[in-house]
């Protein structure tokens, strides 16, 4: 199966490599680097670090989604998204807007960004309207509830078969409002309504989850509690567990990894890329 995303201002062949994606929260609450990149000084420099450690994609977010989190009114999430967003424009590299609002999802398509990255699946009402007749990629995930109470108590029959179920669902209703399959990756939701035992289970079949969606996988593992709960480490210290957890994303068939540490993830992917080529 070829694997191609159209992401607005750029086309990627995700055969050839796997897609470092940065993350720059400009929240002051997220779960592992919120307020560190409020002012847009420390986010520009933030962003122009990632690209000079070799980041393939930048996701700026607004709102933060960790367990328990509220949400934020849209003018509050514009006022801290836009100024980034046409700040990082010049850094020519793809900008993707983590949001669930179709208002913002609007206003940041009308200042070029590449991508919508929705952890709600474009399910708010207006949502797949906002993006519908743009050129910029979009990031289908799964979540079970709502990030306010979505770890209290997750509960599955077969977790993989539900969320493939799910995703592909979402996927069928974004192309039947006539959106390219070329655009959509889908993402399983790693720690968004899961317990650590579904999320293991949905790492070991990402690759199923590619197959039978028949779209490329993204996997944001970074420093969640799911490698805590392995290696007993906190937030700050969850770096080679973070590492070992996108290799072995890309291992089961992930082709873009959501990660806050650039550098070291370019490099642990470059090695890999060496040493498992033909």
């Amino acid at each position: 199966m070829r694997q191609f995303l159209q992401c607005g201002r750029f086309d990627f062949n995700l055969d050839k490599r796997t897609l470092v994606m940065g993350i720059l929260n400009v929240t002051p609450d997220s779960f592992s680097d919120g307020g560190s990149y409020q002012s847009l000084e420390f986010a520009v420099e933030r962003a122009e670090q990632m690209v000079a450690d070799g980041v393939d994609m930048i996701d700026v977010g607004g709102e933060s989604t960790r367990p328990g989190s509220p949400s934020v009114p849209v003018e509050e999430e514009l006022r801290r998204v836009m100024p980034a967003l046409y700040a990082l424009k010049g850094l020519e590299k793809p900008l993707s807007v983590d949001t669930c609002k179709p208002e913002v999802m609007r206003e940041a398509i009308i200042a070029g960004a590449d991508m919508i990255n929705d952890i709600n699946a474009f399910r708010a009402p207006g949502a797949i309207e906002a993006v519908a007749d743009s050129d910029c990629g979009l990031c289908v995930m799964h979540m079970q509830g709502t990030p306010q109470q979505m770890q209290e108590k997750p509960v599955y029959t077969d977790v993989v078969r539900e969320v493939i179920d799910f995703l592909r669902g979402r996927v069928d209703a974004m192309v039947a409002a006539g959106i390219d399959r070329e655009r959509i990756c889908v993402d399983p939701g790693f720690g968004f309504g899961k317990t650590v035992e579904h999320n293991y289970a949905l790492l070991r079949h990402l690759g199923r989850i590619r197959d039978e969606i028949g779209l490329p996988v993204l996997a944001g593992l970074s420093r969640k509690s799911m490698i805590g709960a392995v290696t007993g480490r906190s937030v700050e210290k969850r770096l080679a567990g973070s590492l070992c957890a996108a290799l072995a994303a890309v291992a089961h068939g992930a082709r873009i990894v959501r990660v806050h540490d650039v550098a070291e993830t370019v490099d642990a992917l470059k090695v890999w890329q060496a040493a498992t080529a033909d």
